[in-house]
């Protein structure tokens, strides 16, 4: 079985108060995994890249430039063979109608337009991910009926003041022309490579600025009813309630703390034997979208059970690190936290749980007592996906819980 660490080796821990970042640079409500090795550590925000196991080969790997007329991109969304994700660009914010304005004005100048940059999915189509803002806004400029959109208006414009107020059918024929035959660089990583490489890809790119998060890159790549699931179960009453509405939804942190209950519910913490956290969250967004909408239905019922139970044993402080010397201190939510927990609570049969939350008392001074041990501090704390960090920490909550329900 893989070895704790040593607690006499320095882990780096973060302050109570460190969280997760949006891409305005707001506390996200949702606890920043510490970096172990502070010598070598990036310091920019921490985008967990998928593991790349060699030998691998590198013919395998194909990516593939493209410059795509703007017509055949609208071709392609008209088709359905681009998804321009409504939903993924509200988290990540919505443009401005200067900003969009602007863009167009960029194309009518002749300026070039940063890359695109997309993913090959089954059926020829393409998963944007960066560039979906830009192709939205092309949309509804030119064709707004296939984006479901009203007609964008041009404002704020800077340069061409004269078409200030018009739309794309007041435009000369000329300029329409020239939009609609205007190249944009597409960088398209094709179907056949390697998923970690495709995502290792990914996680270096910028989106207005910011490393899109693991969740977001899975959102983005992985379609499917999974999406439709995750964003139901974190929006869901229970959720909120749990978490006391903390959570900053923009990077997903919410969606992805669902995926790792789903994730570990699905399979057991003692048969979790990967050495990529990031795949076996893959993995188990896949399968998700493999279920029968029964299956689904349950699953989100057993999850709205835990978080119930979790808000009635733990109050506000559920999914937190508790210090006996600032019991009052409500610190951000810990991802790993809320896996443990929501796990080992599914678990219990309707008559342990009962047990559990009646003894809330109990199970407050208990998990004072773990916040002391610190394997267990470790293990919620850095390195959240090892082996024997995850075994350890849902063997000491299942414990916890155990000893109060008998």
């Amino acid at each position: 079985m893989p070895q704790l660490d040593d607690p006499n080796q320095r882990v780096g821990l973060p302050e109570p108060e460190a969280q997760e970042l949006d891409s305005l640079g707001r506390a996200t409500g949702v606890e920043m995994e510490a970096v172990e090795d502070t010598s070598t550590a990036d310091v920019r925000p921490p985008v967990p890249a998928a593991h790349i196991h060699d030998p691998f080969d590198p013919d395998r790997i194909d990516v593939v430039t493209r410059t795509p007329t703007v017509d055949l991109l609208l071709s392609r969304i008209r088709h359905g063979r681009i998804d321009l994700q409504p939903e993924f660009q509200r988290h990540r914010g919505i443009w401005n109608l200067r900003a969009k304005s602007r863009l167009i004005e960029s194309l009518l100048l002749r300026i070039p337009l940063p890359t695109l940059y997309a993913a090959e999915s089954e059926g020829e189509g393409w998963a944007i991910v960066d560039g979906i803002q830009r192709l939205t806004a092309i949309a509804e400029f030119i064709e707004p009926m296939g984006v479901g959109a009203k007609p964008l208006i041009l404002r704020d414009l800077e340069y061409l003041k004269r078409y200030e107020g018009a739309c794309f059918t007041d435009l000369p024929g000329r300029l329409q022309t020239r939009l609609r035959e205007a190249e944009l660089v597409l960088h398209l990583i094709r179907l056949g490579t390697p998923e970690p490489v495709k995502f290792n890809i990914f996680a270096r790119i910028n989106t207005g600025g910011t490393p899109l998060s693991a969740q977001e890159l899975r959102h983005a790549l992985i379609g499917g009813p999974a999406r439709k699931y995750l964003r139901e179960w974190a929006e869901s009453k229970e959720f909120r309630s749990a978490t006391c509405g903390s959570i900053r939804s923009e990077r997903m942190a919410d969606r992805e703390m669902v995926l790792r209950f789903v994730a570990f519910h699905r399979i057991g913490p003692e048969h979790y034997a990967s050495d990529d956290f990031d795949e076996f969250l893959r993995k188990a967004m896949r399968q998700l979208n493999e279920l029968y909408v029964g299956e689904a239905k349950r699953l989100g019922q057993e999850l709205s059970r835990s978080l119930k139970a979790a808000h009635d044993i733990f109050g506000s402080y559920a999914f937190r690190k508790r210090s006996i010397d600032d019991p009052d201190r409500r610190n951000p939510v810990n991802k790993a936290l809320f896996e443990t927990v929501t796990v080992n609570l599914a678990a219990l049969a309707d008559n342990e749980l009962r047990r559990v939350v009646a003894r809330k008392d109990l199970i407050e001074e208990s998990f004072f007592d773990l916040m002391k041990d610190y394997y267990f501090h470790s293990a919620i704390s850095a390195g959240t996906g090892q082996i024997a960090r995850v075994r350890y920490r849902f063997k000491k909550i299942h414990e916890m819980f155990r000893r109060v329900s008998l």
